[in-house]
């Protein structure tokens, strides 16, 4: 069967793409698992672990950050491709010859698509593995006790029971000198004190046991044991022993192999469970939940108040069953007050205290079985969010390349610096969000799938709001136009600039140009007297301002404006430069559509704000009418004295 051949534009996308997002995940995942080494270093320095241990350590830790390499890799690698592309005018080329930016990005979409859906199984299938054997491997490590190295000149505690004073050792030869030892192994009643001019340290051949050979020293033991209670008894008091020696021999425990612990805990964790199992987990517990709940609330229902049972004794089908009792009714309205004082105050502060008491014992009763009803609920919230996080990795790597394809297209800068920044940005971004809603969502604070998809909720805006920049080819950096767009929003109005042509394609001709302006003058009458009053509420959401009446303006003002800029009088240029730029408010008509016109009327509050918004429009929209007047009627007066 022959393969279909690659289209040479495809195949030069994934030959640009593939090699920098492979480069870009092993930076990545390099600096994570950095991240990860100085986060646990103190559980794995001065262990004495050997190297297959630490780099088998390191393997699983590289697999359980790949979650958060990739996405990052991603959204850098797609950065620098199209920015490189951009850079290099490639994109502009490609244009140029009617490929649009969605066709350049069909391979890679692709491929996403690819990526997504191998990041599922890995996090399904290879990620609760690596993660089990991980904290597994992680855990056998803190348990296991440091290496043995003795410092010079300061008391060493790292042998369980035992504290060891060197002043100085010989490398070359291991002899220690002038050697302290404080053995409280035995409880602090029994403990003692060594002291020796050297001696040297060494372990058993099983590792078990620490094996100190002692010189020239003494030995210092309290005896508080039963022999010395004895012997106090009889009269003899020895408060301690004293010992010389010449040459001792001390064995200490002191485990010092390295022992894994069995997986299965850590399988039973959530961490260590595939999406059938996390189901099933939940499954069960929320089954347990239900259950207790249940029967906690059948106990409350069925607690005795004021004495009175809930159940009566009664024979149905000649069979004595417990059945609930009806409601019992008092006769008269019964007065608390007279109740409790009919004994005197002494009694009703009895009475007072006794139901404050069992309130008490209620309350903390109930505490007690609520914390143990958090802690079901916290296992149903841990084993979702990691049910969630299957599939939050792969919707996160396609929206990180629709944000970075797109965003390379426009700012069209390659190498590694730009979009090195602005990925890392992207990215502390979207690890707060992600973190925040993790947190929320552990917590119970949110709901879990809310917690889980908040940075994919937020970031997919984004992706469509870049793609859609970029095939659109918008100045999604242009500082002039988000500084017009601010001017316009404080009620500033956007300013032309026209200079004297040094070459005229058209020349103006004066009668074609007084023609025109007597058009413009026209126009803008006519809008003038037909909106000389202000629009009432109604009005305005039935009519407004006519768009296409205002449209056309437009247009005839630029026409005009671009013609008169062809020339030749300074005069003439400085004062169309004058002419105000029309904005088409859509707040000046905000419906066209009748039904849309009375649900803004009969929605008051919304309405209204709309409106008042909507007359300020329209009276700055009627301002620079009249200046397109009285500027228009000053360039026809300077025309006419040029003839």
């Amino acid at each position: 069967m022959k393969l279909p051949k690659i289209k040479r534009l495809y195949g030069f996308m994934l030959q640009s793409f593939l090699p920098l997002f492979m480069m870009t995940f092993f930076i990545c995942l390099f600096i994570v698992l950095m991240q990860f080494l100085w986060r646990y270093i103190d559980d794995l320095v001065g262990k004495g672990l050997s190297v297959d241990v630490i780099a088998e350590l390191f393997f699983y830790a590289a697999l359980t950050m790949v979650p958060m390499a990739l996405p990052l890799a991603i959204l850098l690698a797609s950065l620098m491709t199209f920015g490189n592309l951009g850079e290099r005018f490639e994109l502009t080329a490609m244009k140029a010859s009617g490929v649009s930016l969605f066709k350049t990005m069909r391979p890679l979409i692709v491929l996403m698509v690819f990526v997504a859906i191998g990041a599922f199984f890995f996090q399904n299938n290879v990620l609760p593995v690596a993660q089990a054997k991980m904290w597994t491997l992680l855990y056998s490590m803190r348990q296991k006790s440091p290496e043995v190295e003795i410092p010079e000149g300061t008391f060493y505690d790292q042998i369980p029971g035992v504290n060891l004073f060197v002043e100085h050792k010989n490398s070359e030869t291991g002899m220690l000198y002038d050697m302290m030892l404080y053995d409280v192994s035995k409880g602090f009643d029994n403990s003692r004190i060594i002291l020796a001019d050297s001696g040297k340290l060494s372990f058993t051949e099983d590792k078990t046991h620490l094996f100190l050979q002692l010189y020239n020293g003494e030995q210092f033991e309290q005896l508080k044991n039963q022999d010395a209670m004895a012997s106090r008894s009889k009269g003899k008091f020895v408060p301690y022993r004293r010992e010389s020696f010449t040459e001792k021999q001390i064995r200490v425990a002191f485990d010092a192999n390295f022992s894994r612990m069995d997986e299965s805990t850590m399988q039973n964790q959530y961490v260590g469970k595939n999406i059938a199992q996390l189901r099933e987990t939940i499954d069960s517990v929320n089954q347990k939940v239900d259950s207790i709940g249940s029967k906690y609330a059948k106990d409350i229902k069925e607690l005795p108040y004021f004495g009175i049972m809930y159940y009566e004794r009664k024979y149905v089908n000649h069979e004595l069953t417990n059945v609930p009792q009806s409601e019992v009714m008092l006769k008269d309205t019964l007065n608390i007050d007279t109740l409790m004082m009919a004994k005197g105050n002494s009694y009703a502060r009895s009475y007072m205290v006794q139901a404050l008491n069992k309130a008490k014992r209620h309350r903390q009763d109930y505490e007690y079985k609520s914390y143990s009803m958090q802690d079901q609920r916290k296992s149903i919230r841990r084993h979702d969010i990691e049910m969630q996080k299957k599939f939050t990795l792969s919707f996160a790597c396609i929206i990180f390349f629709f944000i970075g394809a797109p965003l390379g297209a426009i700012i069209k800068k390659g190498g590694i610096g730009t979009p090195l920044v602005i990925s890392v940005i992207l990215f502390i971004v979207y690890y707060i969000i992600d973190n925040t809603g993790y947190k929320m969502a552990r917590e119970g604070r949110m709901a879990v799938w809310a917690g889980m998809w908040l940075s994919s909720a937020i970031l997919l805006p984004m992706g469509v709001f870049f793609t859609y920049k970029a095939v659109h080819d918008s100045a999604l950096f242009n500082l002039d136009a988000y500084r017009n767009f601010f001017r316009r929003l404080i009620g500033m109005n956007e300013t032309r600039h026209y200079d004297v042509k040094e070459i005229v394609m058209d020349d103006v001709i004066t009668s074609d140009a007084i023609q025109m302006s007597d058009a413009l003058a026209a126009k803008c009458s006519a809008f003038v007297e037909k909106y000389k009053r202000k629009q009432s509420y109604i009005k305005y959401w039935l009519n407004g301002f006519d768009k296409e009446q205002v449209g056309s303006l437009y247009d005839s003002l630029e026409a005009f404006a671009i013609y008169m800029s062809n020339s030749k009088s300074q005069l003439v240029i400085n004062k169309i430069s004058q002419f105000p730029i029309l904005n088409r408010y859509w707040v000046c008509q905000p419906s066209s559509n009748k039904l849309m016109s009375w649900v803004g009327i009969v929605v008051f509050p919304v309405g209204l704000p709309i409106y008042l918004v909507g007359l300020k429009c329209q009276a700055s929209l009627m301002r620079d009418v009249k200046s397109v007047i009285k500027v228009n009627s000053d360039v026809v007066e300077m025309l006419k004295k040029e003839i």
